[in-house]
C-alpha cells in the first residue's frame, strides 16, 4: 500500500469513529471510505488529508477539512451547517458556521477589499486528469497577464479560507469532490466571499468560484470569455 494512501486512510478512520461515538445518528462521506446515512438528516463530510502530494513531498501545506452538512451529501443542495479546515503546518485553524462568521484561530475573518482584476492575487488548482491539465494550463496561459498574479498551492480547502482571509483576492478551479470544498467553501462565505459555480449553479466538481463579490464577477466574466 502507498505510504501516503495508508495515512489517508488511518487519518480518515480516527475521524470516523471519533464522529460516529459523538454522532451516532448522523452519516458520513470522506474520500477514502464508503459513505453511510444516518438518521438525523446531518453528514459529515471529511478530506483527511487534502493536500496529499504537499504531504508526501514533505510541503507544509496540507490540512484535515471536516464540516457538517444538512441534507443529502451532494453541494447543489446540501446546507452547509459548520465546517473547519486545520492548517497543520502553519498551526492554523479556519473555523465557520452558517450565519456565525469565519474565524482564523478564533480572530474573525473578513474577505478583502475590491480590487480591479488587474490587482487581484488568483488561486487555482489542476485536475490530475491530463486533458483537463493541457486546458487548464491554456486558460492560466491567457488569464496571467490580466491579474496580479496567480498562485497554485494544491490544497483547495486552504485557497478557498486564504480568500475568507484575504490571502488572496479570487480562487477559481474544476473537477474537485465534495470533501474537497464542503468546509472552505462555507468558511469563505462566512467572510462576505461570493462562492459559486458556472451561472446560478451552486459550486460543484464542474466548477467552483470564490472571491469578493465585485472581484467575483469581474474575474467570472474574464473566464467565461476563456471558456473555463
Amino acid at each position: 500500500m502507498d505510504v501516503v494512501t495508508h495515512a489517508d486512510r488511518e487519518t480518515e478512520q480516527l475521524i470516523r469513529t471519533l464522529l460516529a461515538e459523538a454522532r451516532p445518528d448522523d452519516g458520513f462521506f470522506g474520500e477514502e471510505s464508503t459513505p453511510t446515512s444516518g438518521s438525523s438528516g446531518l453528514t459529515w463530510v471529511v478530506d483527511p488529508i487534502d493536500g496529499t502530494v504537499n504531504y508526501l513531498y514533505g510541503i507544509p501545506h496540507y490540512a484535515v477539512s471536516i464540516a457538517v452538512v444538512e441534507g443529502d451529501p451532494d453541494p447543489a443542495t446540501w446546507r452547509a451547517l459548520a465546517g473547519a479546515v486545520v492548517n497543520l503546518g502553519a498551526q492554523e485553524t479556519y473555523t465557520a458556521s452558517a450565519g456565525g462568521g469565519a474565524f482564523l484561530n478564533g480572530e474573525r475573518l473578513q474577505v478583502a477589499e475590491a480590487v480591479d482584476l488587474s490587482q487581484a492575487l488568483v488561486a487555482t488548482g489542476f485536475s490530475y486528469i491530463q486533458d483537463v491539465r493541457v486546458e487548464q494550463g491554456r486558460v492560466i496561459a491567457e488569464l496571467i497577464s490580466q491579474v496580479r498574479d496567480i498562485r497554485r498551492m494544491g490544497t483547495a480547502s486552504l485557497d478557498l479560507c486564504m480568500v475568507a482571509s484575504g490571502r488572496v483576492n479570487a480562487y477559481f478551479e474544476r473537477c474537485l469532490k465534495p470533501w474537497d470544498h464542503a468546509a472552505g467553501a462555507l468558511i469563505a462565505q462566512e467572510s462576505g466571499a461570493t462562492v459559486k459555480g458556472r451561472g446560478d449553479n451552486a459550486a460543484g466538481e464542474d466548477f467552483i468560484l470564490a472571491a469578493e463579490p465585485t472581484v467575483a464577477r469581474l474575474l467570472e466574466d474574464v473566464l467565461a470569455r476563456l471558456d473555463v
